[in-house]
Order: structure tokens, then sequence, then C-alpha cells
């Protein structure tokens, strides 16, 4: 590996649409320390006390209550009551990790994973809340950089590391995280020479159904959609419409909202440098992506469906199973037509996005910001 793609893995290694398009506009302190109550219904990003600086690229929203972050020095909070109060459950002694992906089946059950070359990349799960920690893998080949990882269900789950040997590597529990095993690659396309993953939201391996999983690609010549219909065994690979030809470009974050309908999102990280095509959508689980006619106006590294429905605190607006949120560093983005036109909503700050069922979103990411969608 390249000291170039070192240094880009590690940097950033419901509602209906007229009534969301009308409470979600541009607050006046988008990037504020505070509560952000936007538009007529008042409905917009509420960030909720955390008390760490932590950089969380790690987000995981089980319900209305429950969410768990996971990110930078090693930290992982747990909220139980909506985000009004966060329990700081790191694991002990991970001070030096990177985690950048959270998975959380409860409010006791999560799994983490920490990024990096060699044994950096690791694997750590909870089944009491936080209070202790054990450590299922750690990567002792040194060739392998673990990005993002997704489940299936309660037992069933991949992690995926940039190429090895020409390939994407892709490791699989069947126990809930417990114990990992890489799978045989005999499926799995060659990588473009410079491709790799990006570890900005974890969100560059996504699951939809007990089966199906994507994988986003970047930096290579051109910016690709992986997809196994059979977790992670054999693999199809689609051109995804959003550009890449450079270390900092590619796609970002994906979010499937059935095995059909998937948006991708990405750009070029790097502050000031045009992302003029951050998104793409898909109809036919990934087969073909068309470029998205008015996409958002920078990078944006997480994506997430709206719920079909959302809390008391946004009554007034209905279910649309075609909203979503892209978030980034410049901002949030809205579409209501399923990616295929977005307007930014919001500018504060956040590295990715998440929603839940039962209508509860959230977003995470610099300075331990965590924020809420939910009524000013």
């Amino acid at each position: 590996m390249t000291s170039k793609g070192k240094t880009r893995r590690m940097m950033w290694a419901g509602l209906s649409g007229a009534a969301l398009a009308l409470a979600l506009t541009v607050p006046a302190h988008g990037t504020s320390g505070g509560t952000a109550p936007v538009g007529a219904y008042g409905a917009g990003w509420q960030l909720t006390e955390t008390g760490t600086d932590a950089r969380f690229r790690g987000l995981d929203a089980v319900d209305r209550t429950t969410a768990w972050a996971a990110g930078s020095k090693g930290t992982v909070l747990r909220t139980t009551d909506g985000g009004r109060s966060w329990r700081n459950v790191s694991p002990p002694g991970a001070g030096e990790l990177e985690l950048r992906d959270v998975e959380a089946f409860d409010a006791r059950r999560a799994v983490v994973l920490a990024i990096g070359e060699g044994e950096a990349s690791r694997v750590l799960r909870t089944d009491d809340g936080g209070a202790t920690w054990t450590e299922s893998f750690r990567n002792t080949d040194p060739r392998a950089f673990y990005d993002c990882m997704t489940f299936f269900d309660r037992r069933h789950g991949l992690a995926m590391s940039d190429p090895v040997d020409g390939k994407y590597r892709i490791l699989s529990t069947r126990d809930g995280g417990r114990s990992w095993a890489v799978l045989p690659d005999a499926g799995m396309p060659a990588a473009l020479p410079g491709e790799a993953g990006f570890a900005a939201s974890g969100q560059c391996l996504v699951s939809s159904g007990p089966r199906d999983v994507w994988l986003a690609t970047g930096g290579g010549a051109g910016a690709r959609v992986l997809h196994s219909r059979d977790r992670g065994l054999n693999w199809t690979v689609a051109e995804s419409a959003i550009p890449a030809g450079d270390p900092a470009r590619g796609v970002f974050g994906l979010a499937f909202r059935d095995r059909t309908h998937g948006i991708a999102v990405g750009g070029d990280y790097r502050a000031g440098q045009a992302s003029p095509h951050a998104a793409a959508v898909t109809g036919d689980g990934g087969r073909h992506w068309s470029a998205a006619s008015a996409p958002p106006p920078a990078y944006r590294s997480g994506v997430a469906w709206l719920p079909y429905s959302l809390p008391h605190s946004l009554d007034g607006m209905g279910g649309a199973p075609n909203a979503a949120l892209a978030v980034g560093p410049t901002g949030t983005d809205l579409t209501t037509d399923g990616g295929r036109t977005w307007r930014t909503v919001d500018t504060g700050s956040y590295d990715t996005v998440d929603c839940t069922r039962d209508g509860a979103c959230w977003a995470s990411g610099e300075k331990g910001r965590i924020a809420r969608l939910g009524r000013g």
C-alpha cells in the first residue's frame, strides 16, 4: 500500500414530501452547539450533550430511546433515554483505537469495529451494555485494513477489508460477532488498481433482508458498488455514476430501503474540492445506477431512508417511502423522490446518519456532535 493510500483511509478511513420540505429548512445556527429548531413545524436536528470531543463516524439507532455511537480515541457512547443523557461505555484500554462502525442489537448487545492496518483492525462485542467488552477478532495480516461491517440479523454479519491480493476481503460471523472467519474470495471480482473502501460513516458495507449486501468503493479509475445475494460468497459489480479517479473520491455511503431501491452518496472528501455528482440511485438492486439530477452540493458521507412515521413531536407529517437524508461536513440534504433530487436543509457538520423503524433519526460527527431529528 502506498503512503497516499494510507493517508486517505485514515483521514476518512414517515414523512410526506411537501410537509417535510417545508419543515426542514436551513437553520440560522446550524453549526451551533445547541438545539436548532427549523421550519414551520420546528423540526430539525437537535444537538445532545455528549460530554466528549470524539468524532463519531459509527452510529446505530436501535429505536426511539436507544442508540449507540462509536468514534475516535476508542470512544463508545450509549443512550437509553432518547438522547437526554449519554453514558460513556468505552472499552477499557481502547484509547488508541479508531472506532468507525457500530452494529447494535438492543440496549445491551453491540459490536464495534476498529480500523487500521494490521492489528489496528479489531472487532469487540459487549453483552451487558458496555460494562464489559470482549475482543472477538484482531487482524494479523499487515496487508488488510477493515473499513465497515453490517449485520443481516442478530447472528449473521460481515466485515470488509480493502483489497488483499487484488480482492476485497470479507469476514463473516454466524454467532452475533462472537467469532469471525475470512470467506473464500473465489466469487469476488478483482479490485481496480488503487481501489478501496472509505471508513467514513460505517456505510461502505450495508445489507437489506436476510442475504443481500452491498459494498461501496472509490479511489480507483471508477467508483463502484459490489452486490452479493448470498451473504458475501459471490459478488457482481456495477459502476456507481459517482466520479472517482483519485484516492479522495468515490462512494462513501450506501442505504437500501429494500432489496431493490438504493441510494449512494460520496464525492471528494477534501475541504474546498468540488463534488458535482455526489449522489446516485438504483431501482434494480444495484445492477444499474443513475446520477441524481439535482445532487447535494458537496461531498456527503452518510445517507439514511426516513421512516414511514415519525414521533408525535413531528405530528402533521405523514408517511412517505421516498424520503431520505444525506449528511456531510457542510450540511444535511433532503430528498423526497427517492434520491433523484436533493435540497440542503441544514448546515451543521455530520458524518453519518441512521433512522429506526419506529420513527427516530440520529446523526453524528465531529467534536462530540450527536443530534436527533425532532421538534425544537
